[in-house]
C-alpha cells in the first residue's frame, strides 16, 4: 500500500448527492472538498487515461473495475498535462503498483495533481443509482480527520448548477496556436515523429486528447491545433486540407455560441470535416440538428456502435453526457452509426461531401481499436480532394 495512504476504522471520505444520499469510503489523495456531476466508467483499463481526459472536465468518475491503480501512473499516459476529472471513486483502496513502465503510484499522483480519491465504496450501489435516477450533482470530500459537515456538502451539491447550459471547453483549450507531429506509441521507441508533409490539419481543440492528435499524425497528417475561439477566418487563412473537431466537456449548445459560426464558415468551403464527441455534436448543430441531454451517459470501454452504411459491429471508447437528436437531422445529412445498447445517434455524415463525426473515441487510448480506420478516412478524403 502506498507509504502515504491513510486508513483507519473512521470513515475519511464521503460522496453526498444532492438528494441527501451518502456513500462513505476511505479517501486518498488530495484532502477538501469538490463539487462536480457523478459518471461511471466501465472500462477495465486506463484511468490515468480518463482521468487525464479533458471531456471528463466537472466529472466525479465512479469505476465499476475494482482494479484501479494496480499499474501505476507514467507521464507517457497522459491525455493531457494533469488531471482534469474532479476526482475518483473505487471500491477496492488502491495498491502499490505492478508494472514496468510506471514512474509512481495513483495516490502520490493524485495528492500532486490536488485530486480527491475515495476508496472502499460499494459502487454497484453507486451505479445502481446514477443509472435510476440519472448523473446526479455531488459534493465529496476528504478529511483524515473524518469531520464532515454532511449539511453543508448535501447543500453544496444541491446548488450546484450542473453541466447544462456549461461551457468547459473554453477552461480546457489551449491557449494558443501549435503544432502537432508525435505519433501513437509503439514497441520499443515509443513516441516517434512523424515524417515531414501530409495532409495539412486544422484541429481545434475543445479538450483534445493527446492521442487524437498521434493518430491523426500516424494517419501522415501535417497538424496544427488551434484554440476552441478561433474564427473561421483564422482556420481558413492556415490554407487547411481539412478540419478537425475534438472532442471536450460541457454542454455543446453552450461551446457552439461561439463554436458553431466557426464551423458553418467551414462549412461554406468544400473541405473535408471529421468530429469526434463534442466535435460530432457541434457539427451535428452548425448542419441544423439539436443536442440533448442523457440520462447517465456513456463511459466505458466496451460499448457496441453499429455502422449503418456497412452492418459492421465496431466495439468503442465512449465518454458523453449529452447526445445528438436523431430525429433533428436535417435533409443531406444521414445518421451513419447508433448505440446497441440504447440506440442512440453514434455518428452522422452530409450525403455529398467528406463531411462526417462520430460520437465516440476512435482514437481509443487505450483502447479498443476497431475504429482507428476513420482516421484514415479523414486522410485519404484529403488527399483526394
Amino acid at each position: 500500500m502506498p507509504a502515504n495512504y491513510q486508513s483507519n476504522d473512521k470513515p475519511t471520505a464521503v460522496i453526498a448527492l444532492a438528494d441527501g444520499q451518502l456513500f462513505y469510503g476511505r479517501g486518498f489523495g488530495a484532502t477538501g472538498t469538490t463539487v462536480a456531476e457523478l459518471v461511471f466508467n466501465t472500462a477495465m483499463t486506463g484511468y490515468q487515461e480518463i482521468m487525464t481526459d479533458p471531456s471528463y472536465a466537472g466529472q466525479v468518475v465512479t469505476f465499476t473495475f475494482p482494479h484501479v491503480g494496480n499499474v501505476g501512473v507514467t507521464p507517457e499516459d497522459d491525455e493531457t498535462a494533469q488531471p482534469v476529472s474532479a476526482g475518483l471513486v473505487v471500491k477496492w483502496d488502491p495498491t502499490e503498483p505492478s508494472n514496468w513502465r510506471a514512474t509512481d503510484n495513483l495516490v502520490n499522483w493524485l495528492t500532486k495533481t490536488g485530486r480527491i480519491g475515495i476508496g472502499g465504496v460499494d459502487t454497484r450501489r453507486l451505479t445502481r443509482a446514477i443509472r435510476q435516477q440519472g448523473a446526479p450533482n455531488v459534493a465529496i470530500a476528504h478529511d483524515p480527520e473524518g469531520n464532515f459537515d454532511i449539511e453543508a456538502l448535501v447543500k453544496q451539491a444541491r446548488d450546484w448548477s450542473g453541466l447544462e447550459g456549461l461551457d468547459l471547453a473554453k477552461d480546457v483549450t489551449c491557449a494558443q496556436s501549435y503544432r502537432w507531429n508525435e505519433k501513437r506509441w509503439a514497441w520499443p521507441d515509443g513516441h516517434q515523429p512523424k515524417a515531414e508533409g501530409g495532409p495539412k490539419v486544422v484541429a481545434i481543440d475543445f479538450g483534445a486528447k493527446r492521442n487524437i492528435l498521434r493518430c491523426l499524425a500516424s494517419a501522415g497528417c501535417d497538424v496544427t491545433v488551434l484554440p476552441a475561439s478561433a474564427t473561421a477566418e483564422e482556420v481558413l487563412a492556415l490554407n487547411p486540407d481539412g478540419v478537425f473537431l475534438s472532442n471536450g466537456p460541457g454542454d455543446p449548445a453552450a461551446t457552439g455560441a461561439y463554436a458553431v459560426p466557426m464551423i458553418k464558415g467551414v462549412l461554406e468551403t468544400d473541405l473535408p470535416v471529421f468530429g469526434i464527441c463534442l466535435g460530432h455534436q457541434m457539427l451535428a448543430l452548425a448542419l441544423g440538428a439539436k443536442t440533448i441531454k442523457m440520462n447517465h451517459g456513456h463511459h466505458g470501454a466496451n460499448h457496441p456502435v453499429k455502422d449503418l452504411t456497412t452492418g459492421k459491429v465496431e466495439i468503442t471508447s465512449m465518454n458523453h453526457g449529452f447526445t445528438v437528436d436523431s430525429q433533428t437531422l436535417p435533409d443531406g445529412v444521414e445518421q451513419t452509426h447508433v448505440s446497441l445498447f440504447d440506440g442512440s445517434n453514434c455518428g452522422i455524415a452530409m450525403s455529398n461531401r467528406p463531411v462526417f463525426s462520430v460520437q465516440y473515441h476512435p482514437e481509443a487510448s487505450p483502447g479498443p481499436q476497431d475504429s482507428y480506420y476513420l482516421f484514415e478516412r479523414f486522410a485519404d478524403a484529403m488527399k483526394t480532394r
